[in-house]
């Protein structure tokens, strides 16, 4: 009786509403188990078109941004004296951080008008993922003396996001001139399954992740992964899905890399002219006192002669003191590093 009757007056706009939401996610659920379309007419293996451009901003140490889609990412680094890494004290004592990464999503990004303020949940968990799936790829402080931050801003989203800052953070960190170990690149992996059909989707896009049964993501090289994470809405997922979802997600990640690398096919050898320069010295544990001084006057007078900043670290377990030696002079930095060669070099 209610459907013959006018709308206007018998149904209301949230009923309305949650009418339209639930035939939507009937129909997508439909085409693509059904019919094996997409809502954006790709097929389920099927990558969206992919567009990638460095030094974006050229003041910055070093920049990228990565499109997939209407999904956009640009990622800044940032690079700063060894001094400079984030101290992190947890139940397992302190500890320093020397590569840094975070994720900001202005509401704008979801076409959302909202309040930019401390970092949601969702934006942490998103940094500490990005950040984890490049960590191993990260040089040591032995090969490259650098604290580096990466920022990943979030410009627009339709799905994937976080995947979309592995990818653009790889890009900035190669156009800063950071060594990483190799490239890196993340895809997001999604199911539609009525219980006895399923269909695996890669590159799932914002629709078919709120109407779907998984997001998957899965970040790693050419060699392997390097971090997953999987919100499902089922209660379990077969061994063979997963299996079938790793395989696409390694077909996907090869096709993202090789979009990325021909934008940029290595990290650059030299640094931004912004950056600052570190160089590292090694000295004997027992030298340490005799470059610090009485009261810190001997490095305080290197400092100030040189102009370049110097700090002193003790390796313990390695019975030696390093000084990361920085300046965005490198005749500061040689002049810093002959004074403490004099001090330091055996007479024979």
């Amino acid at each position: 009786a209610r459907l013959g009757a006018d709308a206007a007056d018998l149904w209301s706009e949230g009923e309305l509403k949650g009418i339209f939401h639930y035939l939507m996610k009937a129909e997508g659920r439909r085409m693509i188990l059904e019919d094996g379309i997409r809502p954006d007419g790709r097929k389920t293996t099927e990558i969206r078109p992919i567009w990638c451009e460095v030094d974006v901003l050229p003041r910055v140490h070093g920049s990228a941004m990565f499109k997939r889609g209407a999904t956009q990412a640009l990622t800044i680094t940032t690079l700063a004296d060894p001094s400079l890494g984030l101290t992190i004290e947890d139940m397992a004592g302190e500890s320093v951080r020397h590569y840094i990464h975070h994720y900001n999503m202005p509401p704008y990004a979801s076409g959302e008008a909202g309040r930019i303020g401390s970092p949601k949940r969702r934006e942490i968990g998103h940094g500490a993922l990005a950040e984890r799936a490049l960590l191993p790829m990260i040089p040591s402080q032995e090969e490259f003396p650098y604290t580096i931050r990466v920022v990943s801003e979030i410009m627009s989203s339709n799905g994937s996001t976080s995947q979309a800052s592995v990818c653009g953070s790889t890009m900035s960190l190669m156009a800063a001139g950071v060594p990483i170990k190799r490239p890196v690149a993340g895809i997001a992996m999604g199911l539609m399954s009525d219980g006895e059909k399923y269909v695996v989707l890669s590159d799932i896009q914002g629709l078919e992740d709120h109407v779907g049964d998984m997001d998957f993501k899965v970040a790693g090289t050419t060699e392997g992964i390097t971090a997953i994470q999987m919100d499902i809405k089922l209660k379990g997922i077969p061994k063979e899905i997963l299996i079938q979802a790793l395989g696409q997600a390694r077909e996907g990640r090869l096709h993202i890399l090789s979009k990325m690398l021909a934008c940029i096919a290595e990290p650059r050898t030299a640094l931004s002219k912004y950056a600052p320069k570190v160089s590292q010295v090694v000295i004997p544990a027992e030298k340490i006192g005799a470059v610090i001084g009485t009261g810190g006057a001997v490095i305080k007078d290197i400092i100030e002669k040189s102009g370049a900043e110097v700090n002193v670290e003790e390796d313990k377990e390695k019975k030696i003191g390093v000084i990361n030696i920085s300046s965005p002079d490198q005749e500061a930095i040689d002049a810093a590093s002959k004074m403490i060669d004099n001090i330091v070099r055996e007479v024979a």
